[in-house]
């Protein structure tokens, strides 16, 4: 059945196959113009100001636009073209969809940068999210023995009720001493240099976190800890699992707007 007109803008890996998912769907693709009722725009939303601004002059006002993790003058370049603008990084579905795919590139990051087995590994989690309980239960099954570090005593309760060693985050200096590796998927400086000097030398610490990312890469870089700030790995890792997730985000935005029967 077909369902309406949309362009989409961007052209890395998750972007296309959100277009072949749309498109398998129903939809008709178009290029960003009058006859376009929908403009699915990248996460995250970084297109210089003279290109967004090109975009936006060939559309109809009123043509609802979707982009990713939106900052304040792109919003309010979009409104002041008179398009109607949701931000999709803030809806639930896709953050818990993009879970998965962020667990495993993470899984992928550190099977490929250690020369040791996970297996019997301590590898320190800090957060209990979404994202860090997707890596905690992956790195279990591979017999890895994780740590979890949070501030929150629901979500240290939560990690005990699963089987896992936790312990209060105002303790990761002392807990992570000797370590080789660590996951952090909370946005605030916790691998700061006394946490990061503690650690073995060479290890690896994947930072999952969002800008400003969980620690001090100049500091990292000086004691011999490889850090990896992985952002968007879900387009990097399953390109097509994470447009496949957008594209289903996307009919939802559509439908609970009622444009869509």
């Amino acid at each position: 059945m077909e369902k309406g007109w949309i362009a989409v803008a961007g052209q890395d890996a998750r972007q296309q196959e959100a277009a072949k998912a749309l498109e398998q769907a129903g939809w008709r693709l178009t290029e960003p113009g009058s006859k376009a009722q929908l403009l699915l725009l990248p996460m995250p939303l970084r297109m210089e100001e003279e290109e967004l601004t090109g975009l936006l002059a060939k559309l109809r006002p009123g043509t609802l636009v979707l982009a990713g993790v939106v900052g304040s003058q792109a919003a309010a370049r979009i409104e002041k073209a008179g398009c109607r603008l949701v931000d999709y990084a803030r809806r639930e579905e896709l953050a818990l969809g993009n879970a998965v795919p962020t667990a495993e590139g993470c899984l992928q990051l550190l099977l490929a940068g250690r020369s040791r087995t996970l297996w019997g590994s301590r590898v320190a989690i800090t957060g209990f999210g979404r994202i860090a309980q997707l890596v905690a239960r992956d790195l279990a099954a591979l017999g890895a023995r994780p740590l979890v570090l949070a501030r929150s005593p629901a979500q240290l309760a939560r990690a005990e009720s699963w089987g896992l060693d936790t312990a209060p985050l105002d303790q990761l200096a002392d807990r992570v001493k000797g370590l080789d590796c660590a996951v952090n998927t909370v946005p605030a400086l916790l691998f700061t240099r006394q946490v990061l000097a503690g650690m073995e030398k060479g290890a690896l610490v994947v930072d999952l976190a969002s800008a400003p990312g969980g620690a001090d890469q100049q500091a990292a870089q000086e004691l011999g800890v490889r850090l990896e700030w992985a952002t968007g790995l879900p387009a990097r890792c399953a390109p097509q699992t994470a447009g496949e997730i957008l594209a289903r985000t996307v009919e939802a935005i559509w439908k609970e707007r009622g444009e869509m029967q």
